[in-house]
């Protein structure tokens, strides 16, 4: 289901990436306000993974036109759409559980990202021996960015006391996310416009900035290549995509972003129903959001891994992580306005715990410049542990 990487200039638009956010679009139409049998239902949640997949190949052709690092910001911001859209029609059908939504799924897209993204693509990235290079520089800047956003919107309400639960007063609700949106927006101008380089690939960077070649492991054969290492990214010398088929990835894009945020709230009551049916805690529908919104993330990220570009899969990682909490938070605070209820953004002793671990290990990994097989394995137990502990609070 997987539609190929979008590298070809001229060639028409792979079909089932065309045809899948259409007939998604169609089903939301057909189904919205309806009660579903089961095969429909079905139907409905392969119309929407497809359009996630979907999801990727359009951004990934937009992305290759406009190039790096404009393109792994293309493919966070649609992301954050559709983490925001679930969100907030999650929110208004009201459902129990509702009030820590937001920052259930903001934590997960940032502990996803943050160690399964980064983790995966550490691990894919030497998978056979390798120690992978990546700037050290603007990495390191991504993740202090999103750690600053991450304790100022998800640790703080905790240990606020001018209200009672882990909740922000108006004021610091409006304080938290202004800072939020004003930091995203300064690392957008720092990373495509004023340090650009700090965000390439070591061997795509300018000349005076290249890091020296990093030797093989002691105990890597030489001669034992990768087929994927004799060019290791082809796609990225194949010519840009015309601005015709630009476009036209452009607005099937955004019928699949449509498309998914729709039918994700179709099966709304159907998630919720399942997660309480099978004695889960109700944290774990934010969890299935953000896995579900960054599949195309890891997809991409795992593919930029596999072409040894791993400075791209962190630059998705924490490009995403950063829009999750920059982006979503001040649209919370504006929808908060009409919704009822609390907005519970604290996160609880074991959730901090996670994330000052996960802090504490990202900084660890990205001092070097460079990573073996054991950092990317670290970064996944990381994310698997806070998966089994969503489950098993």
């Amino acid at each position: 289901m997987t539609p190929p990487p979008a590298t070809t200039s001229g060639k028409s638009i792979n079909r089932s990436a065309t045809a899948l956010p259409l007939l998604a679009v169609l089903a939301l139409v057909a189904v919205w306000g309806r009660d579903l049998p089961v095969a429909v239902e079905v139907v409905v949640v392969l119309l929407l993974a497809g359009s996630v997949l979907a999801a990727v190949h359009h951004a990934e052709v937009v992305a290759h036109r406009v190039g790096e690092p404009f393109g792994s910001l293309i493919l966070a911001v649609a992301v954050t759409v559709i983490e925001v859209g679930l969100i907030i029609t999650l929110m208004i059908s009201g459902g129990p559980g509702t009030a820590s939504l937001a920052r259930d799924t903001v934590f997960a897209a940032v502990m996803i990202t943050c160690n399964g993204i980064v983790g995966l693509s550490l691990l894919v990235a030497t998978a056979r021996g390798r120690v992978t290079p990546f700037n050290a520089e603007g990495t390191g800047a991504a993740l202090a960015t999103v750690l600053t956003l991450a304790v100022l919107s998800l640790v703080l309400p905790t240990f606020t006391t001018s209200t009672p639960g882990p909740e922000f007063t108006g004021a610091q609700l409006a304080f938290a996310a202004v800072a939020s949106l004003v930091l995203y927006a300064l690392f957008v101008v720092v990373q495509n416009v004023r340090h650009r380089d700090y965000f390439l690939p070591v061997e795509d960077a300018p000349t005076q900035r290249r890091r020296k070649p990093v030797p093989p492991l002691p105990d890597a054969d030489p001669d034992d290549t990768d087929p994927d290492d004799t060019d290791p990214d082809d796609d990225e010398h194949a010519a840009a995509p015309s601005t015709r088929t630009t476009l036209a990835s452009l607005g099937l894009l955004v019928a699949a972003l449509v498309a998914v945020v729709g039918l994700a709230k179709v099966e709304s009551t159907t998630i919720e129903n399942a997660v309480t049916g099978a004695g889960l805690p109700h944290a774990v529908v934010g969890v299935l959001i953000a896995l579900l919104i960054l599949l195309p993330e890891t997809i991409a990220a795992a593919r930029n891994a596999r072409r040894r570009r791993v400075q791209i899969s962190l630059n998705l990682a924490l490009g995403s992580a950063m829009a999750s909490i920059g982006l979503t938070i001040p649209a919370i605070a504006i929808a908060s306005i009409w919704l009822d209820g609390p907005l519970l953004l604290g996160l609880g002793p074991t959730q901090i715990v996670l994330l000052a671990l996960t802090a504490a290990v990202s900084i660890l990994t990205v001092m070097p410049g460079r990573a073996t097989v054991l950092q990317g394995a670290v970064h996944v137990s990381v994310c698997a542990a806070f998966l089994f502990l969503a489950t098993n609070p």
